[in-house]
């Protein structure tokens, strides 16, 4: 597939055309980097947006859930799936601009039903990696009983756009005022000290993999 990103009348950015990339390495870095994916898709006839782990294997954006969702069990439907990074907020000297600073992607297509092997353990395996870099070979693997009840559905990225906003306010040069304080408040977040479960003894250490983050 090409490294560039193609836009479709679907993907195509439209206010802020400045802020859409154009290269699919932009696509990748705000997918790798997130943790949570909204999945939009139409069930009985309305709107439904859900929140969701997932994970990447080239160009595929995986997603899972039960498999006793209907919509999960079905093959061939039309979905929408976005990543968003909040980077700070953007205090303007007028109302009308402000704003924030943020990097999103957003994919359109239609998610496939995923049932053969391996793509469905290497599916499962990216989405708890993607989560838990280090878990999948730690932790004990899925029983078929598990695997039964979970439903991986896959998405192609082909159809997909890139937006991020940087900087400071973009102000009207006759409200730029001394007076009037202006600039961007960051957003950083990041991981805490591992708590362990109570069940673990008293003193032990968590693993490299989990105390890396």
């Amino acid at each position: 597939m090409s490294t560039a990103l193609s836009p479709t009348p679907r993907s195509t950015v439209g206010r802020h055309r400045e802020r859409g990339a154009t290269d699919r390495s932009a696509l990748y870095d705000v997918l790798d980097h997130g943790l949570v994916c909204h999945l939009a898709l139409v069930r009985d006839g309305a709107p439904v947006v859900l929140p969701t782990g997932y994970g990447r294997i080239g160009d595929t954006l995986y997603v899972h859930g039960s498999s006793g969702a209907r919509w999960l069990r079905e093959d061939g439907i039309p979905v929408c799936a976005t990543v968003t990074h909040l980077d700070g907020i953007v205090y303007a000297r007028s109302v009308f601009s402000f704003s924030m600073n943020y990097r999103s992607a957003v994919a359109h297509g239609t998610a496939r039903l995923v049932t053969g092997e391996p793509e469905r353990t290497d599916a499962l395996r990216a989405i708890v990696e993607h989560l838990a870099p280090g878990s999948w070979d730690y932790a004990r693997p899925p029983t078929r009983r598990e695997l039964a009840a979970t439903a991986v559905l896959a998405l192609d990225l082909a159809e997909a756009s890139v937006k991020v906003r940087t900087g400071p306010p973009a102000d009207e040069p006759e409200d730029v005022s001394p007076e009037v304080w202006a600039g961007v408040v960051p957003l950083t977040g990041g991981f805490g000290a591992p708590v362990p479960d109570p069940h673990v003894p008293a003193g032990a250490l968590a693993p490299p993999h989990v105390t890396a983050r």
